[in-house]
């Protein structure tokens, strides 16, 4: 739910101008995801959100490119790219071959993550072993990997 949220609240101010959390809370509810000001502003924290001038000359809700500062998605996105070699599915496992040394960084991002249908994570030295809810979670995870990569 939180990682959903925070999805959609990256896309909502991708596409829009949002100046308050109030207007923010609006967009989410336009788009089925009902928020309180409270989580909101603990999401805004978490995944570093800042207020810039836009070219129109009004303040929005951004993303900070602070170095050091990356979303989720592009954290993953940079573990994956440059460490996994291989990843498959084993009914409601999800095996991910990374090069040496670098499966625990790939399984403490997801552990961070909160990903929808992870029960669990292993780290060896260049596999990880993910328990999932049930099979299909698996292999839509398995298809979110081969997007990242």
């Amino acid at each position: 739910m939180k990682s959903e949220r925070q999805k959609k609240i990256l896309d909502i101010i991708s596409k829009q101008n949002v100046e308050t959390q109030n207007q923010l809370i609006d967009a989410l509810a336009a788009e089925g995801i009902r928020s309180t000001q409270a989580t909101l502003s603990r999401d805004i924290r978490d995944m570093h959100l800042v207020k810039e001038m836009s070219p129109d000359g009004v303040y929005r809700y951004t993303v900070s490119v602070k170095e050091g500062v990356l979303d989720h998605d592009l954290r993953l996105r940079k573990i994956f790219r440059e460490s996994v070699v291989d990843y498959a599915t084993a009914q409601n496992l999800v095996v991910i071959k990374t090069l040496p040394g670098l499966a625990d960084a790939a399984c403490s991002t997801l552990d961070s993550m909160e990903v929808p249908g992870l029960v669990g994570s292993i780290a060896g030295d260049d596999t990880c072993f993910l328990a999932m809810r049930d099979n299909q979670i698996a292999e839509k995870f398995c298809a979110e990997i081969e997007k990242l990569l």
